[in-house]
């Protein structure tokens, strides 16, 4: 059974229904307190996150994740704490960072120049944490899960072409701030236009094909990476949008990776999560590819490739060529 008639399919587009009833409602009163607006807004995903991740995670909204050396990042709507995180400390609004599993910005509505802050704050929020080492997964990617959910967007009019805005601002921005790719964002999702998730590859060594001597001119012998933000969506504008399975919709996508992302540091996730890929709801998706060198790894994972440790497909398997 795929995404088109899988009754999980149907679960996730009444879910899109109600969040667009919601901004229906919150845009009634956003003019006469936009404060509110915008605590409802985060109610709603906080609310959403709580029915379908593992009821042993914890959903809070409002507060900053908390360093081991005591600094402390910019205010997040929503966190994803882990099932041990101390109940003494829920209550504080600073989160620590080593209990902390994903954290989001909420927008009711999106425009670019949020997307640009969404981008610095990834930044900011991955520096929180100590660089994980001794794989391409944990080298390239931050422990916590940063992300953007937004009911709508302000690119409506008839000729408007909003998920190329997305995208091109989303470039703009890694290109200019993102120095590593541990600090790229994970997610952005627009409850009512699309998904673009960070996803990438690692080059699979010398040796293998002619594809990979050919990278090694790109990467050098001790290996490399690309990344991408890559775009899902229903929109009349994208060319690739009549490939998208019908049962897809943004908020399923959303899901579906974040129990993917989840599952790669917790073993008791990784039945559900595989289920969710298998159903397909995360459809299909297109980015522009931004090319790492070898630099971004450390000495030993670098050594690690040019042995030839990485793998192809294999899921969670942290030397696996795509993350």
């Amino acid at each position: 059974m795929t995404a088109t008639n899988h009754e999980l399919a149907d679960f996730m587009r009444d879910a899109t229904l109600q969040m667009s009833s919601e901004y229906d409602r919150i845009q009634k009163r956003a003019a006469d307190d936009p404060g509110a607006a915008g605590d409802q807004g985060e109610e709603n995903w906080a609310t959403l996150l709580r029915r379908w991740l593992p009821p042993v995670y914890q959903v809070v909204t409002k507060g900053r994740i908390l360093s081991d050396g005591g600094s402390a990042g910019p205010q997040v709507d929503v966190l994803v704490l882990s099932s041990a995180y101390p109940q003494a400390l829920i209550d504080k609004k600073l989160y620590l960072a080593g209990g902390v599993l994903a954290a989001f910005e909420c927008k009711v509505t999106l425009k670019a120049a949020l997307i640009r802050d969404f981008v610095e704050h990834a930044v900011s929020i991955s520096r929180l944490t100590s660089r994980r080492m001794g794989s391409p997964f944990r080298e390239l990617n931050s422990p916590i899960v940063y992300g953007l959910l937004a009911h709508a967007h302000v690119w409506d009019a008839p000729a408007s072409t909003p998920s190329e805005n997305v995208q091109s601002t989303l470039l703009v921005a890694d290109t200019e701030i993102v120095k590593h790719p541990s600090e790229m964002p994970d997610l952005l999702c627009v409850a009512n236009l699309g998904i673009w998730v960070k996803g990438g590859s690692a080059w699979i060594g010398p040796g293998m094909n002619v594809w990979s001597e050919q990278m090694a001119d790109i990467y050098g012998k001790e290996g490399g990476a690309t990344t991408a933000y890559i775009g899902h969506t229903k929109h009349s504008s994208d060319s690739w949008a009549a490939n998208q399975p019908s049962g897809f919709t943004p908020i399923g996508a959303m899901i579906s990776y974040l129990l993917n992302r989840l599952a790669a540091d917790d073993e008791s996730l990784r039945r559900l999560a595989l289920y969710f890929i298998k159903t397909g709801l995360g459809g299909r998706g297109v980015g522009n590819q931004r090319v790492w060198t070898g630099e971004v790894y450390s000495p030993e994972v670098r050594a690690g490739i040019a042995a030839g440790r990485l793998v192809n497909g294999r899921l969670w398997d942290e030397w696996n060529v795509g993350f």
